[in-house]
């Protein structure tokens, strides 16, 4: 039987997500609703995805009956309320990253979905591409030795985009990057918790982060170095060095198609796409829908590919990280 999808949202991701489970068999993924706050859009939205009913509010999806899990592609400072809205609802979710705009927020969505007996993700669709399955078999078969330093970098000039610079809007380089990188830390360390953490940057004219540097330092003198920016083009690439060698992401590093491992390339093509995308390589999106479904069949409250504690985590040191940079957003205050 087909996972049954809802869409919260009629944005730029949510359309990418559509296009992305169109490159799964349809008796394994369907569309069945969408929402937006605007009834005309998500109307609009429904016939471009040939998706049957649309809802011109969140509500109406979280009471369809015939929705197994909704997919949160909201601005982060409304995944808390439209997470909790559909967990109540009895609904799975699978919630854009960042899962929250704060640890504290984070907590309160996983103690929702422990609550409701529901399934709950943060959509960081990097853990599930081949590429980075890759990156985990070959770390837990040796295969670079002892991994001692890890870097990840992110950036590009996006201050033009509202949600990315505006303070209300959940804007900064740590919350929509920055992320990524430190996901990818978390991967190959597997969840560890930093022993130490310092950040510096800079804000820009709004009040969030432009630039932000990063150095976790981990038992045994181990480091991580992350770098994002919304001001500057960085190289996007990610490196885990180890006492046998390294492996390396080269380009796109929050959506690899391609490893260098010791200066060896592998490939990891993706599916083409039967639209227009709004972001770089978003069939990909499709890997993470399949671990949905994956994690839904076998029962699963959380996924082991990125589990509820990696996501407290993170949202952990972003938080850290702000505090350092001075980075405050409304949601802080609210206890």
């Amino acid at each position: 039987m087909a996972t049954r999808w809802g869409i919260c949202s009629a944005g730029k991701i949510s359309h990418d997500f559509s296009v992305a489970l169109r490159t799964l068999a349809s008796e394994d993924h369907q569309i069945v609703a969408v929402a937006a706050r605007d009834l005309q859009h998500a109307e609009e939205f429904a016939r471009k995805h040939s998706i049957p009913r649309a809802y011109g509010s969140y509500d109406e999806l979280a009471k369809d009956p015939d929705v197994d899990v909704v997919y949160v592609g909201t601005i982060h400072p409304h995944h808390l309320s439209a997470g909790k809205l559909f967990m109540k609802s009895r609904k799975n979710v699978l919630i854009e990253k960042p899962l929250a705009m704060n640890s504290r927020e984070v907590q309160e969505l996983i103690t929702a979905a422990q609550k409701d007996n529901v399934f709950l993700m943060e959509a960081i669709w990097t853990r599930f591409f081949p590429a980075s399955l890759e990156v985990r078999r070959l770390l837990s078969g040796g295969e670079v030795g002892d991994v001692r330093l890890v870097r990840a970098d992110l950036g590009a000039p996006l201050t033009h985009i509202a949600r990315l610079a505006e303070r209300k809007m959940g804007g900064g380089a740590l919350l929509d990057l920055g992320i990524y990188c430190l996901q990818f830390v978390f991967m190959v360390f597997n969840g560890e918790r930093p022993e130490s953490i310092q950040a510096t940057g800079h804000c820009i004219d709004t009040g969030v982060d432009g630039t932000a540097v990063l150095v976790l330092k981990f038992s045994g003198n181990r480091l991580a170095i992350c770098t994002c920016s919304i001001t500057v083009m960085l190289t996007n690439d990610a490196v885990i060095t180890g006492t046998k060698g390294n492996i390396k992401v080269p380009n796109h590093m929050w959506c690899p198609t391609v490893l260098e491992v010791n200066g060896k390339e592998m490939q990891f093509p993706l599916p083409e796409a039967d639209m227009t995308l709004n972001f770089t390589n978003s069939t990909g999106l499709r890997y993470e829908a399949e671990e949905v479904r994956r994690c839904l069949q076998k029962g699963l409250k959380e996924s082991p590919g990125m589990p509820w504690a990696h996501s407290s985590l993170i949202a952990e040191v972003i938080d850290e990280a702000r505090r350092q940079l001075g980075v405050t957003y409304d949601q802080d205050s609210i206890q």
